[in-house]
């Protein structure tokens, strides 16, 4: 064989409890290496390239010229090992022709009862000035989402504000006017909403039950970290009302599972704490956690220090959640749900989600946008209901989303998991969409490690854990 080099950005190594691991960062898949692979991997990690020689000179007392060969050509089929003299492929662009879209959001109303500190929304107000959206924009939203998911069986409608249930009317005439229309086209559709749970009403609990609309709660955790940040336009604390319309909710709804959101801000940390409540005391299906570091007011912002406890703090609950999984039990940890998901399925992602492909948003006057999170931001539109999707100004912006190369992306062990992560994240802190998370970075490569090793560790103690409690979190309904 010719002289042949590693290209170490397309592998990574994790050792775990005696077992080596392997990931395949393009796809994200991930192998145990046995003794000649592990041998020959090291070998190219010391050196760099190597030729047939020297493997035979540094490696042929253990193993057979035929072993050898075999794993040599495993690692060149993986483009783990590559020619020396061969530069490699030039990054390869999707072009974007249409958009077949899955998903619209429809931003029902700009005010919100609440004024929590850390919220990102520019468009935000109080209900007395809220801008909401009628029924004409909403129908013809419903209509350029079944065009473009013209090939799917299922389409999905999500209801976004400011506080969506401030629209309950509007959230009533869409859900009757949607499950008519899919069903005249033979197609199932989902609902599903982000709610701060005080407009609930039990005859509310009883229509979103009848109507199958998930419900994700936000909410902060106990009295003292719940109240810190999540108050009324007034500035009083909300927990009381929150905790009592959510056990009532629970109570009521079991159409699916029930979620809650948390926004970790400084002071508002305690993961172990605020994850003990909201799943045990209060009963929610699962928690997830989302560290704010790009709000508008920066002393909320968790960084440095700050963030990597925060991290650690989830490693503490993701080793409860192994710990738990492999007697069988789920613990509801929502960002262990999909960090064990994208290692277990083989994530390969181009992009960081479905925002601009699978998913636009709407605002109250028609025009599209990339995520619900920019509406409202100075960022492009794309379109709007009556004239339709912008389709050449969208592709081009998914196009250039693929090529972060000048950040340094397409050599990071993580890109086909993080893809340069949340665009808006991005917009928020550092004004560019594209510009990575880099304050993020080296904290999710080591959550992917983590990752890794909760699965090495799960699946042969305990392997029908991911087809009972991970697999049905992403089945269609």
């Amino acid at each position: 064989m010719s002289a042949l080099s590693l290209i170490r950005h397309n592998a990574h190594r994790v050792d775990v409890d005696g077992h080596a691991m392997l990931m395949h960062v393009p796809t994200t898949s991930l192998f145990e290496m046995d003794a000649v692979s592990r041998d020959v991997y090291d070998l190219f990690r010391r050196v760099g390239v190597a030729d047939a020689d020297l493997l035979q000179s540094e490696l042929g007392d253990r193993f057979s010229p035929q072993d050898l060969a075999e794993c040599v050509q495993s690692f060149v089929s993986l483009d783990i090992l590559r020619d020396a003299a061969d530069p490699g492929t030039p990054l390869a662009i999707q072009k974007v022709e249409d958009i077949a879209l899955s998903t619209i959001v429809l931003n029902v109303n700009t005010g919100c009862n609440l004024a929590c500190t850390y919220c990102y929304k520019e468009d935000l107000t109080t209900p007395a000035k809220g801008e909401r959206m009628d029924f004409e924009t909403a129908r013809k939203s419903i209509e350029l989402l079944l065009r473009q998911a013209a090939a799917r069986d299922s389409v999905n409608v999500v209801f976004f504000g400011g506080e969506p249930l401030s629209n309950m009317a509007l959230i009533r005439q869409v859900v009757t006017y949607a499950e008519a229309r899919v069903a005249e086209l033979g197609k199932a559709v989902d609902f599903s909403l982000t709610t701060n749970a005080t407009l609930l009403t039990e005859e509310i609990v009883d229509w979103l039950n009848a109507h199958r609309v998930a419900v994700t709660v936000s909410m902060d955790g106990p009295r003292a970290l719940h109240d810190a940040n999540r108050k009324t336009v007034g500035g009083r604390g909300t927990y009381d009302v929150v905790a009592a319309k959510v056990r009532m909710l629970l109570a009521r709804y079991d159409a699916r599972p029930v979620g809650v959101r948390v926004t970790l801000t400084r002071g508002v940390t305690d993961v172990l704490a605020i994850h003990d409540h909201l799943k045990n005391d209060l009963g929610f299906a699962e928690v997830g956690f989302g560290p704010a570091t790009s709000g508008p007011i920066a002393v909320f912002n968790l960084d440095g220090e700050l963030l990597k406890q925060v991290f650690e703090d989830m490693k503490s609950l993701g080793r409860r959640y192994v710990e738990a999984a492999i007697r069988g039990e789920n613990i509801g940890f929502s960002n262990m749900h999909q960090l064990l998901t994208d290692i277990a399925q083989g994530m390969k992602k181009a992009v960081p989600c479905g925002a601009g492909l699978g998913m636009l948003a709407v605002d109250k006057g028609g025009d599209l946008h990339l995520c619900h999170r920019f509406v409202g931001s100075s960022q492009p539109t794309y379109g709007n209901v009556d004239r339709g999707i912008d389709v050449p100004r969208l592709a081009a912006f998914i196009e250039g989303a693929q090529d972060r190369s000048q950040f340094g992306c397409r050599t990071c062990r993580i890109r086909s998991i993080c893809a340069g992560g949340c665009y808006h994240e991005s917009y928020a802190r550092q004004g560019d969409p594209f510009a990575p998370v880099y304050h993020y970075c080296d904290l999710l490569r080591d959550w992917v490690d983590f990752g890794i090793e909760s699965y090495t560790r799960i699946m042969p103690a305990n392997p029908s854990f991911f087809r009972r409690h991970l697999e049905p979190r992403r089945a269609p309904q």
